[in-house]
């Protein structure tokens, strides 16, 4: 039904060639953007329903109690239901290393958190099918638990300075209701705030895919970033790290890169290094961290991430 109205909009309303250029990417942002919009605003709202169950307060107080990588599952599980970029993340990370939550399950939180999110995974699933946005959210969720058992296995604390000046109090929220009404208006509330805040750097996200959908020839992307490169995955890693961007807005990109011969695993290795392992993510961090554990953090997510595109792509 969206795609016969994307048609009629596109083809009839405004008399494009469905043949040109113009045509076709002008019929991929209506069909992309109307789409990500209802999936987007029904599952921020849903989400925004289930955490009135649960405040950042409680989460702090669970995590500090589990050991033997049981906290670092439940760490992975709270980053992939929070709608955190990168930087956003970090303050809720200093929230639990300042609440003795020790330091690998705090680092299985800000992994998973601007990789996995329920925006990202309704993108996937709208773009690329939900058996894919399954795949890449259960993957965000094993990297951030093992490389999060890894540095706590480390020994790493003293690699920790929490004079900052960033609280990780800041995202506590002062009320919760406790009524089905108000937790459903809450939920309401939070889900139009949050698309208001989405709603641009969806479509920007979505008018740049179309772009290289209609125009990028698709040679392009095969000289570079072909199947026949074993580099492309860590080449795309590299690429990646120097840019920061989230992810709602980089999936419909990605879409329109594999569209065009990129395989799956480096477009998504791309977009996991954009969105996890940012440099503006590192200068924040580093307020908070020594370079030796920064270090350390960006080289053990960075072949994680590698290994992941290789995965993705043995699956093609």
């Amino acid at each position: 039904m969206l795609q016969a109205f994307a048609d009629w909009f596109v083809f009839s309303l405004l008399g494009l060639d469905a043949a040109s250029r113009l045509g076709s990417s002008v019929n991929f942002f209506v069909y992309d953007t109307v789409k990500i919009y209802l999936l987007t605003f029904t599952v921020l709202t849903a989400v925004g329903f289930l955490r009135t169950f649960l405040s950042p307060a409680t989460i702090r107080r669970a995590l500090s109690r589990q050991r033997f990588g049981a906290g670092n599952v439940l760490a992975s599980g709270v980053g992939a239901v929070t709608p955190f970029c990168s930087c956003s993340s970090i303050p809720l990370f200093i929230g639990f290393l300042e609440a003795g939550i020790p330091l690998g399950i705090a680092f299985s939180f800000i992994i998973t958190s601007p990789l996995v999110n329920e925006v990202v995974f309704v993108l996937m699933g709208g773009l690329f099918g939900w058996r894919i946005a399954f795949l890449y959210s259960l993957s965000g969720i094993a990297l951030g638990t093992i490389a999060g058992v890894v540095i706590g296995k480390m020994g790493l604390e003293k690699e920790i300075i929490l004079n900052g000046g960033m609280s990780g109090e800041a995202l506590d929220l002062p009320y919760l209701p406790k009524s089905f009404e108000g937790k459903m208006q809450h939920a309401l509330r939070e889900g139009i705030a949050m698309f208001r805040k989405l709603w641009w750097v969806i479509a920007i996200g979505v008018a740049l895919g179309a772009a290289i959908h209609g125009y990028v020839p698709q040679e392009f992307f095969e000289k570079y970033l072909g199947t026949g490169s074993f580099l492309a995955v860590p080449v795309a890693v590299l690429i990646g790290i120097p840019i920061y961007a989230g992810c709602s807005s980089l999936v419909p990109v990605i879409f329109a890169f594999v569209l065009k011969g990129i395989p799956l695993g480096t477009a998504l290795a791309f977009l996991m290094a954009v969105s996890g392992l940012s440099l503006p993510e590192g200068i924040m961090l580093r307020r908070v961290m020594t370079t030796k554990l920064l270090a350390i953090f960006f080289g053990i997510v960075g072949v994680g991430i590698v290994i992941i595109g290789y995965l993705f792509n043995a699956l093609q």
